[in-house]
């Protein structure tokens, strides 16, 4: 069984900070955003500190870690093209970071439709999944079950899967089961989580 947390990423050791972070809570994964989760700014990838981590990594028996995608990403928005365009664009920067620190999946809020309706920011989920998933992507894309706070996409399984049908490359989709926002959208975990 894997169990790690969040860790956080940051100051001159970086990823190296990340593992030792995990390591300090005998956690044996970890999951980490690759900066902000709420902007664009981001160190090259040759500031990660990527060589030292996975060396430690390797050396302490930590097989794989998740990267999370930031929350400004949201493929959903059709109301403000530029935000659906930031969101393709930075998605693939992202994949491209997480694979080059040695990542596999990358956890994905699907987006929220900001008032154009649900089958409206479906579509421009999957057509924003569409233009980033390639047969080379080597990070896979994990989108996370939604509280549905707002107008969150991926509240209800019947949305999530939605998105998977119309994606083209499926075998580079995933699914994140979040707990915590699954029984927030009105999902009963706790007395009959067999049912969900």
């Amino acid at each position: 069984m894997k169990i790690g947390s969040h860790v956080g990423m940051n100051g001159k050791k970086m990823m190296l900070g990340s593992v030792e972070e995990a390591l300090s809570y005998d956690a044996n994964t970890f999951m980490l955003y690759t900066g902000a989760p709420q902007n664009t700014r981001r160190k090259e990838i040759r500031e990660l500190n990527i060589e030292a981590a996975q060396a430690l990594m390797k050396d302490k028996g930590i097989q794989e870690f998740i990267v999370h995608a930031p929350y400004i990403i949201n493929l959903a928005n059709t109301v403000k093209p530029e935000t659906y365009e930031l969101a393709v664009n930075f998605l693939k920067l992202e994949l491209t970071r997480a694979a080059a620190m040695g990542s596999h999946i990358l956890v994905l809020h699907p987006g929220a439709h900001v008032g154009a309706g649900v089958d409206t920011g479906t579509a421009s989920i999957i057509k924003g999944l569409n233009e980033v998933l390639t047969d080379d992507t080597d990070c896979l894309i994990a989108l996370e079950t939604m509280a549905g706070k707002g107008s969150e996409i991926g509240r209800t399984f019947e949305e999530l899967a939605a998105i998977y049908d119309g994606v083209t490359k499926k075998d580079r989709l995933r699914v994140c089961f979040d707990t915590c926002h699954t029984h927030d959208s009105g999902y009963d975990i706790i007395e009959d989580f067999e049912g969900v």
